[in-house]
């Protein structure tokens, strides 16, 4: 089978699979701990000294325009103090021991799967595209670790932002603003409405502002609910999303993709079960499915 022969699908359930891998850095405690201990005082320093980290130290409308749906003043203001305290390289290798020490905790390290996920995962990262992929192309300039436990991890890094770069792009060509993605998410139903604006830093103004935009196209109504249109075209972005997103397993053949995902989907169900990922998260990610470890390539 071709890469032109696989399934969007696909990519969403590999997405579903790497993602709480990832995701660890950003709410394992011990991942808190680390960047805490650099001088960054709450979440949201740790998380943009950390995910802007490979950046280096890039001014904060570079990191807004990557990051694609963040306040622009949440990213200066956040960025302006981690970087007062701390640097990049020491970001990145707290980032890297915070996720380790997570991954480890969760029972990642003893699963003898490991070093085939490790290595699968590493092989599609690497291999992935970088054209037209920003942060991900930070990323994949930063040196391999040789540990499977932080190999894995940097390989899931990869992988999310390689997805996450193919989701703006697909969001640029259907005319969604960054700002405007996060209504038209909350409106879809996929995370409440209440918890974008905490977690995305709206006032009323700026939301209502958004929404207008969004009705004046037709893809809410004046109130803020889904319209047919609003719905297909979150449904063409999706699809769009994951069609590029089949990139990232361009280099594996049919059966390294089976044997990644029946290695990768018991360790993300075990960093699931320990509970540091919340159920609700801007990612979106689905767990309906995560005990069927296979491809589905056949």
């Amino acid at each position: 089978m071709t890469t032109a022969a696989r399934r969007p699908e696909l990519a969403r359930r590999f997405f579903d699979r790497f993602e709480p891998i990832h995701a660890v850095t950003y709410f394992a405690p011990e991942s808190r701990s680390a960047m805490d201990q650099l001088g960054c005082r709450g979440f949201w320093e740790g998380y943009f000294a950390g995910r802007a980290a490979p950046l280096e130290t890039a001014a904060a409308p570079v990191v807004t325009a990557l990051f694609y749906n963040f306040s622009a003043a949440r990213v200066a203001k956040s960025l302006t103090r981690a970087w007062a305290t701390t640097s990049p390289a020491a970001a990145l290798r707290a980032r890297s021991d915070g996720a380790a020490a997570a991954l480890t905790r969760c029972g990642v390290a003893d699963d003898d799967r490991l070093e085939v996920a490790a290595a699968l995962a590493a092989k599609a990262a690497a291999t992935a595209p970088l054209d037209g992929r920003a942060l991900f192309a930070a990323n994949a300039a930063l040196p391999w670790p040789d540990d499977p436990v932080r190999r894995l991890w940097h390989a899931a890094t990869l992988l999310r932002e390689h997805r996450g770069d193919g989701h703006v792009a697909a969001l640029v060509a259907a005319g969604v603003t960054g700002r405007e993605s996060n209504v038209l998410q909350a409106a879809g139903g996929t995370i409440p409405a209440d918890y974008v604006k905490r977690a995305r830093d709206y006032d009323e103004t700026e939301w209502q502002s958004c929404t207008a935009r969004l009705a004046a196209r037709g893809l809410l109504t004046d109130d803020g609910a889904l319209t047919e249109a609003g719905a297909q075209l979150r449904r063409d972005i999706e699809t769009v999303t994951d069609t590029v997103a089949l990139g990232a397993l361009a280099g594996l053949a049919d059966d390294e993709v089976g044997a990644l995902f029946a290695a990768l989907t018991p360790l993300t169900r075990r960093v699931v079960a320990a509970g540091d990922v919340p159920d609700q998260t801007p990612m979106g990610l689905r767990r309906d499915e995560l005990d069927d470890d296979s491809a589905h390539l056949g």
